[in-house]
């Protein structure tokens, strides 16, 4: 069995059996694993409202498309901020910066990458942030939820790396994150959007 704090800062990336129209080819970042369940975004899902339509003050620090993305189907009104802070050292702090690893107002979920909290003042990170991206809603499981989806072989676990969070082209994400493994991974992002096709 896995360790249910394992998954925290991985990427779940759909498989092309997941049924799910709202996880078709997509990839997640896992936020929170735990036994109380999991959380995440899904990193590839812009949107075409700009962020400066519901967050204007962060609207400068989000990196390009500068746009809203669906991070899940749950709590759609709401909204998440992922920025990734360079040089954040994961072991705690950066050299001669942050007490605690990070600056006020960011939360380290894994290495360099951390939740932003929203309602603090923009000016307070914005010299820190390597890249921000807003996410409108989030992928949520149950106690246990996500391990049965694993075990249903709905997703693949592999490591993120901070340019994941930013990419400039979303839409190619599930295809560069598959194609940038070192196994059999790597020949499934070549699978045709309609496999009818081929």
């Amino acid at each position: 069995m896995t360790e249910v704090s394992s998954l925290t800062g991985r990427l779940l990336v759909a498989t092309p059996a997941l049924a799910d129209p709202n996880f078709d080819r997509a990839v997640v970042l896992v936020i929170d694993h735990d036994d109380q369940g999991s959380l995440g975004v899904v990193l590839n899902r812009p949107t075409a409202v700009g962020v400066e339509e519901i967050l204007a003050p962060w609207a400068g620090l989000a990196g390009a498309p500068g746009v809203v993305f669906r991070g899940g189907p749950v709590s759609q009104d709401s909204a998440l901020g992922v920025a990734v802070v360079p040089g954040a050292d994961p072991a705690g702090a950066r050299a001669g910066a942050w007490a605690g690893g990070g600056p006020m107002g960011w939360r380290r979920v894994h290495g360099a990458i951390g939740l932003v909290d929203l309602d603090a003042p923009p000016e307070l990170l914005g010299a820190a942030l390597g890249s921000l991206r807003i996410f409108a809603g989030y992928a949520g499981w149950g106690p246990g939820q996500l391990e049965e989806e694993l075990g249903e072989g709905a997703w693949y676990v592999v490591e993120s790396e901070p340019g994941d969070v930013s990419s400039p082209r979303p839409e190619g994400l599930w295809r560069e994150v598959l194609r940038r493994q070192r196994s059999g991974l790597a020949m499934i992002a070549t699978y045709p959007d309609d496999p009818s096709l081929n």
